[in-house]
């Protein structure tokens, strides 16, 4: 008889905005408080972290408490009670066979059957996050499930670790204190030096191609217009919107579009980026900028991108936008970000 192994992943659903992700602002209210440094900028803070942060950022990777498919259920029962929680995987080597939740514990004391293997009564259809996903995705999993937890697979599909929303909170605080630290003025003094010492440039620009469906390399174009803007000594505000604008931008070409190009154009006046695809083109732009709008397909969906095409993100946190599309030639989408006066 063959092995029944049938895990799968979110393939969007009822996967909600990046608006609704944004609940998470009232988290920060509760570290900074409404009115004090930080609370203001929150939802940019949210939105970064929530972008550069991982899944195998929060998650657990060592002593995954698990059971193999020759346990028992009353093996299940136990571990679930020692280490206080709601479900384990069912694992042999690296491999996830499985799930064992509270739920079928109680049904086995119910039926009889708490002395029977776990492979009898394991759920095989099982929906897991990736390690390489944005933390965001991870987040939106835990809105449309009723799930403590998830099991987290590398690329190649082995376990590497298990993620709960106690996991992601924890984290998360833990950075939104770094990210409001810095915005009270307590930078690293490395930081305070570029800006004394004007390190903004007259002109500088960088190109950076992007690929299309190359997710192990997304995000890298918006880190590296970060890094130039923070070693700038550019305001911590406007490059958390540049980078915001820049994510949403580059994961657009490479989910909804045959590949392109993320240009960035830093002067004395204004930061620029000029996102260029090759095709195929937005029939209806004005529906495009909506939030929650999406071209993406099944697989992509089942990587965690796609749930919206970012184009009302980049709006909302740009000073200028302008978007020009034509079918098949592609799009073009310029983001101006006005520099604060020194």
């Amino acid at each position: 008889m063959p092995e029944v192994y049938s895990p799968k992943i979110l393939t969007g659903g009822e996967s909600k905005s990046d608006d609704e992700i944004l609940a998470a602002h009232d988290q920060v209210r509760r570290v900074s408080g409404p009115g004090l440094p930080g609370a203001d900028d929150s939802p940019l803070v949210i939105m970064e972290l929530l972008q550069r942060l991982r899944v195998r950022d929060v998650m657990r990777g060592h002593d995954i408490i698990a059971v193999s498919r020759t346990d028992t259920m009353a093996r299940a029962q136990h571990l679930m009670k020692l280490n206080n929680i709601s479900g384990v995987p069912v694992v042999e080597g690296k491999r996830l066979f499985g799930i064992i939740s509270v739920n079928d514990i109680i049904k086995a004391l119910e039926g009889g059957w708490i002395g029977d293997t776990c492979q009898r009564h394991m759920a095989t259809n099982l929906v897991v996050l990736e390690a390489d996903m944005p933390l965001a995705f991870a987040i939106k999993f835990f809105q449309s499930y009723t799930f403590g937890r998830f099991p987290v697979l590398n690329k190649e599909r082995d376990l590497v670790g298990i993620v709960s929303q106690r996991d992601v909170t924890r984290v998360l605080m833990q950075e939104l204190t770094k990210e409001i630290a810095k915005l009270e003025g307590k930078a690293a003094p490395a930081d305070d030096r570029a800006k004394s010492e004007g390190a903004l440039p007259y002109y500088s620009m960088r190109q950076f191609m992007v690929v299309r469906n190359d997710l192990s390399n997304a995000g890298k174009a918006a880190n590296e217009i970060k890094k130039m803007m923070k070693d700038a000594g550019i305001d911590n505000k406007i490059v958390r919107r540049v980078a915001v604008a820049a994510y949403e931008l580059e994961i657009n070409i490479c989910i909804h579009s045959l590949g392109g190009s993320i240009t960035f154009i830093l002067d004395t006046e204004k930061a620029t980026i000029v996102a260029k695809d090759r095709g195929p083109g937005i029939k209806d732009v004005e529906w495009a900028c909506q939030d929650g709008t999406s071209t993406a397909n099944d697989w992509i969906r089942s990587m965690g991108f796609g749930a919206g095409m970012g184009l009302a993100n980049s709006k909302r946190v740009a000073d200028t936008f302008d978007i020009q599309s034509k079918i098949p030639n592609g799009t073009t989408v310029m983001c101006e970000f006005m520099l604060a006066k020194k």
